[in-house]
């Protein structure tokens, strides 16, 4: 697929890039090669290729999930102006 100068141009317009119009021949040669590379991976076959996450089959390491509170509740609790019973107080906002 070939494109033009013209819609090379439009495409940098929405892309909010700046090109000369100089420029313009060699972005639309450029627009095109890529676009024919995009059309020679369209022929590749990959029929019953199933998709792939990694190129190597492995699985990412885990660390164990465990809740913890992380025992600094009265730390925590120092900094806020007011406290009642081991939690932030605030005033109401809802009548």
């Amino acid at each position: 697929m070939a494109i033009d100068t013209t819609t090379a141009a439009r495409v940098a317009k929405l892309a909010r890039i700046k090109v000369e119009e100089d420029q313009l021949p060699a972005l639309a040669d450029e627009f095109s090669a890529i676009l024919g590379f995009i059309e020679q991976l369209n022929e590749v076959d990959v029929e019953g290729v199933e998709p792939m996450t990694s190129v190597t089959p492995m699985r990412l390491p885990r660390r164990e999930d465990v809740v913890t509170d992380g025992n600094q509740a009265e730390a925590v609790l120092k900094n806020a102006p007011d406290s009642r019973e081991g939690f932030f107080a605030v005033p109401k906002v809802v009548e």
